[in-house]
């Protein structure tokens, strides 16, 4: 069957797609291989107590600062082997909880001290580098804010480094309160994927590995040999650590050595959390591909690993590539079947590709425990698919060079599941991207729509999985919104203009649901209206080539021409001189015939004369075999027309300009939120 030019665009651009995500998978499941197969040789001697920094880099984390200080100062190791740097950037009352805290460690015996540079210029990349000018111990240790490193960390971590290659020694995280919630436990499963697959791979192999930006120690000479902290990065653990192994040192995981630590509870911490690492990956990809793939003495397979490691992310795009495109592929009556004949089939690859593949690496990485974790799956597919768009913005911004501020994740030292934040400071509001994400919730469930009436039914699940996941990930960022002000503040007014900027927030969540409600029921609509009516019309002309019963194939052609009236009721026209209708087109830019849903009425007005004629003549007579196969080729050429036709009825005027009110209606309300969030930041800066 020919595909017109638009859809074969679109499939080509599905399959590319599908080639590449799969590739990315299956180096994955290579890498899962490698986790296995190849074994751990980590030998250690006794090296003593080497002189060894422990960096703290923080910023406004007054929920979490004061327990990582007290962990670090628990840790069994000699005092004056042991120089504490806490670098505080904070302008919130973490800046007085530390100073007290240094001071009382300070008189207990400890090398500590409270760094304040006066600047947050770099960032965390900053305050490290900037650290670095006054380090001058053997080895260097980093925690961030929410880490809680055990009192042994240091005495079983340390003795790796005898071997003189080593430069990093990275441990994996633990996740204090991975049972909090839904969003956690995919956060943390996702999370040991990386450690204990890729991290545990590369580790063994001579691939490529990166430093975490926590739970790690470094060998100052390393650190310096690779030139230091860069701030160019969203990801500076990433940059250094590839810099390091491109200048010969060698990267060592230890899956063994485990440092609890806070997962994000709330949706939108955890978003911005991912954001950055996807924009940052993306950075280092275009910082440091060029050097690593003409460095001589980097492996092969090495270099391939590492563009695979840096880009990655790419996958995100991709993926709502095929998201849009699968629906206008269905609509166009294209064959996705892997085996065409067998559609079942096609399911049952997805499944052995994704979740059946996973459900056997976790058999190996969780052990006993496997089928506790392999219910944590379906929240882990949900939550990726949904954050797709959010990592997809990063990736763009990436891509066209896009400064951004590094925003850390927020922590609120929720350890226990009766634990609460919504009250606390810190609550990040929903951001544009939520818009998005509930854009592409509408066109999956009209995706559904298309995929049950072009009767593909076995492309459901796939589309309402996505779906699904943009529809929780955005309830969730509008959910997990607070309007609520520092602590510090003045609490006079306080009651009062936080209830005003609560009703502000529930009116504001009444109009997007509504608007949702109203999107959703337009988009289903337009498409009972505009697009089943020609997926009709092409089932009868199958109906027509399928039959050579004169009073059959007259009733199919009766229904095409009613179809075509309820189409045409919604597509602009084009008269001539005298106003006389010459056409009704559905593509509205560079139009041809071929679509001219008035000259394809007319010509089944034409196949219906036939058709009475061709009746009255006698069934084995040469006119009539004639006349069918006239009618035959007629229909198919129609079949042709009405595909052709078809993927521009999405696009049609009408559909833009309700599509934008639609979209701007949205952002009016993100604006009025987004000013009233505004007006509490001023209020809190002024105390007025």
């Amino acid at each position: 069957m020919a595909i017109n030019p638009f859809t074969q665009f679109v499939f080509d651009l599905f399959i590319l797609s599908a080639i590449i995500i799969t590739a990315y998978t299956c180096n994955f499941y290579y890498l899962a291989f490698l986790s296995r197969k190849r074994k751990e040789i980590l030998t250690t001697t006794d090296w003593g107590n080497p002189s060894i920094t422990i960096q703290l880099p923080i910023y406004n984390e007054k929920y979490v600062a004061k327990r990582l200080v007290d962990a670090v100062c628990n840790l069994d190791y000699p005092k004056d082997k042991m120089r504490i740097m806490v670098l505080d950037d904070s302008d919130d009352d973490t800046v007085d909880l530390l100073e007290n805290a240094v001071d009382d460690y300070k008189n207990q015996g400890f090398q500590i001290e409270h760094v304040r540079r006066g600047t947050r210029s770099g960032y965390k990349a900053g305050a490290l580098k900037h650290a670095m000018k006054t380090t001058d111990t053997e080895l260097v240790a980093i925690f961030d804010a929410d880490f809680i490193p055990p009192t042994w960390f240091l005495k079983r971590a340390i003795p790796h480094f005898t071997n003189s290659k080593i430069g990093l020694v990275q441990c994996r995280w633990g996740h204090v309160n991975e049972n909090y919630s839904a969003i956690t436990q995919a956060q943390a499963l996702s999370l040991d994927f990386h450690f204990l697959i890729e991290q545990k791979a590369k580790s063994n192999s001579h691939l490529f590995m990166n430093f975490n930006g926590t739970a790690g120690i470094w060998r100052r000479d390393c650190i310096e040999d690779a030139g230091g902290w860069h701030t160019a990065t969203l990801v500076e653990d990433l940059d250094l650590s590839y810099r390091a192994q491109m200048k010969g040192w060698k990267c060592l995981f230890l899956p063994d050595i485990v440092v609890d630590a806070e997962l994000p509870v709330q949706m939108n911490a955890a978003k911005r959390q991912q954001f950055r690492w996807a924009k940052g990956s993306i950075q280092c990809a275009i910082k440091l591909l060029t050097d690593i793939a003409l460095k001589r003495k980097v492996a092969i397979e090495a270099k391939i690993q590492a563009f695979i490691q840096l880009t990655r992310h790419v996958v995100y795009p991709l993926m709502l590539i095929q998201f849009l495109a699968l629906p206008i592929l269905l609509a166009g009556q294209v064959n996705l079947y892997v085996i065409s004949f067998l559609p079942a089939i096609t399911i049952a690859t997805y499944l052995a590709m994704g979740p059946g593949a996973y459900i056997m690496i976790m058999q190996s990485m969780y052990q006993k425990s496997w089928k506790s974790k392999a219910k944590i799956l379906p929240a882990l597919l949900i939550y990726n698919a949904g954050m797709s768009v959010n990592n997809t913005v990063a990736v763009f911004d990436a891509v066209i060079g896009k400064k951004n501020e590094f925003l850390r994740t927020p922590k609120y030292g929720i350890l226990k599941t009766k634990d609460d934040w919504k009250d606390n400071a810190y609550n990040l509001p929903f951001s544009q991207v939520t818009l998005l994400e509930i854009f592409f919730g509408v066109y999956g469930i009209m995706g559904i729509f298309i995929a049950v009436f072009s009767n593909n039914p076995i492309f459901v699940p796939i589309i309402g999985l996505q779906a699904a996941g943009f529809f929780y990930i955005a309830y969730m960022s509008l959910s997990h919104t607070r309007f609520k002000r520092n602590k510090s503040s003045n609490p006079l007014p306080k009651a009062k203009k936080e209830k005003m900027a609560n009703t502000v927030y529930k009116l504001s969540m009444i109009g997007i649901i509504g608007i949702i409600i109203f999107g959703g029921f337009m988009a289903i609509y337009g498409y009972n209206t505009d697009i089943y009516p020609l997926d009709r019309i092409r089932g009868h002309l199958d109906g027509i080539v399928g039959s050579s019963d004169p009073v059959i194939i007259k009733s199919h052609l009766l229904a095409i021409h009613e179809d075509l009236e309820l189409v045409m009721d919604h597509v602009s026209e084009t008269t001539d001189a005298n106003d006389d209708v010459i056409s009704k087109n559905p593509v509205w830019i560079f139009a041809t015939e071929s679509t001219n849903l008035l000259r394809i009425q007319n010509d089944v007005d034409t196949m219906v004369a036939s058709i009475e004629k061709i009746s009255t003549v006698p069934k084995d007579s040469s006119a009539y075999h004639t006349g069918m196969l006239d009618i035959n080729s007629r229909a198919l050429s129609l079949k042709t027309n009405i595909m052709d036709a078809t993927p521009y009825m999405y696009v049609s005027v009408a559909n833009i300009m309700f599509s934008t009110i639609w979209i701007a209606a949205i952002l009016g309300i993100f604006a009025a939120l987004k000013k009233k969030k505004q007006q509490f930041k001023e209020i809190d800066e002024t105390g007025v």
